[in-house]
């Protein structure tokens, strides 16, 4: 017969070599088990947000992020990051400036812009998919920062991009301003006719200044990190499959910094 063999331990002796009070032994001991189930429950938001850094996971976890940041810190946890392939945005290289104005800039400059279906701002990449392109446009809610449309073509011209704002406009009414850079897509006779029939002004960033429309670059920028290599896919129809997952976990599930929600979340408390 196996007796088993209890270590009694001298607390006050371990205390003492480890230069604590014995209620500081305690205190240790309750402070590793707490950090230990902190590590649990960031390692579970981790699972469905790779990409979370310790400011979006505190918010998730309603802590402060100091001390998320400190437990992320001592057990090495650390977001997932892809370098991204495959993703290039030509430019208009020559054409000359169109002359519309940026009405966007006054209205954030003033403090002006205070409610969604204000400015709509819209964009388009190009995609690298086993060897050939395809285009993918958004158009984004400047208050709320939802994708509120999307289209995905095989190619790059004024239908992709008025593509992406009819589909807005099917699932999100009518809009203020419509922003986009001066490419020659926003340039176009049809989309600037497609603008005035829903009763949009148009706005446009002044020429060779991507910043001036940097909440789609900044979309575009997470965008292909997450996506990482697009050939791990076997046809086109599954990578559409993924943008449009994607595009719902944007807007439903990923709390943005600066909203410290989801841009779904934004929508329904300023719609309520």
């Amino acid at each position: 017969m196996v007796r088993s063999l209890t270590i009694k331990v001298n607390k006050t002796r371990l205390a003492k070599d480890l230069g604590v009070s014995r209620s500081g032994l305690y205190y240790r001991r309750c402070r590793e088990e707490i950090d230990l189930e902190l590590k649990r429950q960031i390692e579970a938001v981790m699972v469905d947000h790779k990409d979370y850094g310790h400011k979006r996971i505190a918010l998730e976890l309603k802590m402060g992020h100091n001390r998320i940041r400190r437990i992320m810190k001592k057990y090495n946890l650390k977001p997932y990051r892809r370098h991204h392939q495959g993703w290039v945005k030509k430019k208009d290289l020559g054409k000359l400036p169109t002359g519309i104005p940026n009405l966007v800039q006054l209205l954030l400059d003033q403090k002006l812009l205070v409610k969604p279906n204000q400015v709509w701002c819209t964009d388009f990449t190009y995609i690298r998919f086993q060897g050939k392109f395809i285009y993918l446009a958004t158009i984004i809610d400047l208050f709320t920062r939802e994708i509120v449309g999307i289209n995905v073509a095989r190619f790059h011209n004024r239908f992709l991009v008025i593509g992406a704002l009819e589909d807005a406009v099917i699932h999100y009414g009518i809009v203020e301003i419509v922003h986009s850079d001066q490419g020659s897509e926003y340039d176009s006779e049809e989309f600037v006719a497609f603008v005035k029939i829903i009763g949009a002004k148009i706005s446009m960033s002044e020429k060779a200044s991507p910043w001036q429309n940097g909440h789609q670059e900044s979309f575009f920028s997470h965008f292909k990190l997450e996506a990482g290599d697009l050939n791990r896919f076997n046809t086109i129809g599954e990578l559409i499959e993924y943008i449009y997952q994607q595009v719902y976990y944007y807007n439903h599930k990923r709390i943005h910094s600066i909203l410290k929600m989801t841009p779904a979340e934004k929508r329904k408390r300023m719609t309520v």
